[in-house]
């Protein structure tokens, strides 16, 4: 697993999704019938994990995706669109 996402946005990422995953687990304490908080807990989390590992899955998706279109435009491949 490559790092692809910098020491600040790796830090952004850690810090909002602690909070989200504060909020989300003190609002199931008060409600624990809402799914919509487990959802929350959960994306919270993979934010936290995402920056303690520095590497987006979104992120690397995106990367391949932009060298594939470069690659297109050095063999000289027509865009059909």
């Amino acid at each position: 697993m490559k790092v692809n996402i910098g020491i600040g946005n790796a830090l952004i990422r850690i810090t909002c999704g602690l909070t989200l995953l504060a909020w989300a687990t003190a609002k199931m304490v008060k409600r624990p019938w809402r799914d919509s908080y487990v959802v929350i807990a959960m994306l919270a989390a993979m934010k936290v994990a995402e920056g303690i590992t520095r590497f987006c899955p979104l992120t690397a998706i995106f990367e391949k995706y932009q060298q594939a279109e470069e690659k297109k435009e050095e063999t000289g491949v027509a865009n059909p669109t």
